[in-house]
């Protein structure tokens, strides 16, 4: 018996890298296991190792951009495994450049599959779990979020996914204060490992040892097992938290919060402004370096 025995979990983006990872792990952990994925050969062959191994996963290729997609994605993990526990919102894209030359479909399909991504199987989970939760059920779900690095300190070449990321961090802090009530939790990753999105940059950065015995940092595996923890009953005293996690490191990030303070009782004029905003920033601590800087 794994901790997510009697559970079964949406996994988006599960053809590869993290999200792929995360099936694995959870199947064997007990879970039923939904492996979404456009790419559905990669699905299929994801679903083929779990079930190889005696745990139990379906495929899904449905579009997690879309309300009718996500709501078939939902039901097909109702259909399979009788009712649906958890999502693991991990599927998203890059499309890099410096923020002047940026494109609006740049801009517009990053927004699309990361924010709206998160939004649309959420949305109808969410209702789900609500009306179970009204009619007397014990609800015990969880939503994943994955934002990023990037999203909570920023990266140069990336102003639409961190942008997006940094949104998801927003998104959790408000879905965990509003959801808790129905016995929803909400949490998110900003995740460090070798995929098929971090390879093109961190690639050098991120292989593989050459010594076959040794640690290997950035392998998707490591983030695994809080995800699985998280998507267990064991995490239910959870919610509205990011782990950072990268390797053997598991932290929780602080995110913004109010500093220094001076108030004048009074308007302020503009020209005074400069010695109180200089004197402000003496006393705030600085920001995290932005990535590339």
């Amino acid at each position: 018996m794994g901790i997510c025995s009697d559970r079964s979990i949406i996994i988006t983006g599960a053809g590869a890298g993290l999200g792929r990872a995360y099936a694995l792990a959870l199947a064997a952990e007990g879970a039923g296991v939904v492996v979404n994925d456009i790419k559905a050969d990669a699905a299929e062959a994801v679903v083929g190792e779990i079930r190889k191994a005696g745990g139990r996963a379906i495929v899904s290729a449905d579009d997690i951009t879309t309300m009718d997609g996500a709501a078939r994605i939902v039901q097909a993990a109702v259909d399979a495994f009788g009712d649906v526990h958890g999502v693991v919102n991990n599927a998203g894209i890059v499309r890099d450049r410096m923020f002047a030359s940026m494109t609006e479909e740049d801009w517009d399909l990053v927004i699309k599959v990361h924010l709206k991504g998160h939004f649309c199987i959420a949305s109808h989970l969410v209702r789900r779990w609500r009306d179970q939760s009204k009619a007397g059920q014990t609800v015990d779900a969880r939503i994943i979020n994955t934002s990023s690095g990037a999203g909570l300190q920023g990266s140069v070449g990336q102003s639409n996914y961190a942008a997006a990321k940094g949104g998801i961090a927003t998104l959790t802090l408000v879905q965990a204060a509003e959801l808790r009530r129905y016995g929803i939790t909400v949490n998110a990753l900003a995740p460090a490992a070798r995929t098929g999105m971090t390879e093109p940059v961190f690639g050098a950065m991120m292989k593989k040892p050459d010594d076959p015995l040794a640690f290997d940092h950035y392998a998707p595996e490591n983030v695994a097992p809080l995800v699985v923890w998280l998507c267990s009953p064991l995490s239910a005293h959870v919610t509205g938290r990011v782990f950072e996690v990268e390797g053997g490191k598991v932290s929780i990030a602080t995110g913004w919060r109010t500093g220094p303070v001076r108030d004048k009782g009074a308007r302020w004029q503009p020209a005074e402004l400069t010695d109180v905003i200089d004197a402000l920033i003496k006393e705030a601590p600085p920001a995290q370096k932005v990535y590339g800087t």
